[in-house]
């Protein structure tokens, strides 16, 4: 293996010369807030950088502290989470804030375990508060990192294999404490994985460990990491209903806390199973809203991480109270999923069509 020391510093002048302006970048890593670390890193599961930087901005305007977002209403806090997907993250933050208050009088610990003891915070999440908030010279991998450290070494395996990842931790753990600034080494790395030793196509020319990687040298960039196992989707059908009123508000109700889309809000809906499609009359009544006419509008789809979801939309007019459904206007929507919206915006261009 290469010395740690010098891939450290290697690595960490090249960031200062590359790194992306981003929002929560705002002051050198070692000094930035916890609290923004932990909101950024959230946001960034499974998100692209793009989406989450307006978000960000949003969200720690409106929740500033830990003490702000622990006294926010969870609709409200669902609602700037809007367009992030995952919204789990998102119920996880607000735990995590109201835990940060309540245990710890508003500051983030300092100790591994009290933050990893956190709601929503693993291994890695901890590993980044740690550095990148509080100077601290704790590894963090992630799926970017797993594979540079694999590339680096050459290590042709997959980074879901029990020995990649102790592999990966190991490693990590002996550069950041190698690091004159942990923080910094750590975005650096992940930095790396994020823009260079990407994937597909790694830009190994603008590597600043170029002459240090193993699989630079044997031409194995392609190889490494190896193909995760396939996890088998599921398929998912549902039929969709959307009612306006005579004022053009639309008709929702609010999906349980837990399972896909928790505690977020859907025009009546029901999940079916097999093939068959029901007709207006019986999805009515399965659903308990009144009898009135419906077309239908088409279909959404979407293909989510296990899923692979197919909603049928179907549109009416309605007007009353409905048990258990509110209504609301178009351009003051609670917090939906991408795909419901989706289901909405169809509806919407069967109506104008």
């Amino acid at each position: 293996m290469s010395g740690a020391g010098e891939l450290a510093r290697q690595l960490c002048g090249w960031f200062g010369a590359n790194a992306r302006e981003l929002p929560w970048r705002m002051a050198a890593p070692g000094e930035r807030d916890p609290y923004q670390v932990l909101v950024s890193e959230l946001m960034l599961q499974q998100t692209q950088v793009s989406r989450v930087v307006e978000r960000f901005r949003v969200f720690v305007a409106r929740f500033p502290t830990f003490a702000a977002l622990a006294a926010a209403d969870e609709g409200e806090v669902m609602a700037l989470w809007a367009g992030l997907g995952y919204y789990r993250r998102a119920r996880l933050l607000h735990a995590a804030a109201k835990a940060v208050v309540g245990r710890h009088g508003g500051e983030m610990p300092r100790e591994m375990a009290a933050i990893g003891d956190l709601p929503g915070v693993g291994r890695y999440t901890a590993g980044a508060i740690a550095s990148i908030g509080l100077g601290r010279a704790e590894a963090l991998v992630d799926g970017n990192v797993s594979r540079v450290l694999l590339r680096l070494e050459g290590k042709a395996l997959a980074s879901d294999d029990p020995a990649a990842v102790a592999f990966a931790w190991e490693r990590a753990g002996e550069l950041v404490r190698a690091a004159a600034n942990p923080g910094a080494f750590n975005e650096a790395l992940m930095e790396l994985g994020a823009t260079v030793c990407t994937p597909t196509a790694p830009k190994c020319g603008e590597c600043p460990w170029r002459e240090a990687c193993v699989a630079r040298r044997e031409g194995t960039m392609g190889e490494i990491p190896r193909p995760k196992t396939r996890v088998a989707r599921t398929s998912l059908r549902f039929e969709c209903v959307v009612l306006r009123d005579a004022k053009g508000r639309v008709l929702l109700e609010q999906r349980p806390v837990g399972g896909l889309w928790g505690g977020l809000w859907q025009p009546p809906s029901v999940e079916m199973v097999g093939t068959r499609k029901p007709a207006a009359g019986e999805l009515l009544a399965k659903l308990g809203l009144p009898e009135v006419a419906l077309a239908q509008a088409g279909v959404v789809r979407r293909t989510l991480t296990h899923r692979n979801v197919v909603m049928r939309v179907w549109v009416g007019a309605a007007g009353g109270k409905m048990e258990g459904r509110a209504w609301f206007e178009v351009g003051a929507l609670p917090a939906m999923s991408s795909a419901h919206v989706a289901v909405l915006a169809r509806a919407e261009a069967e109506v104008g069509d």
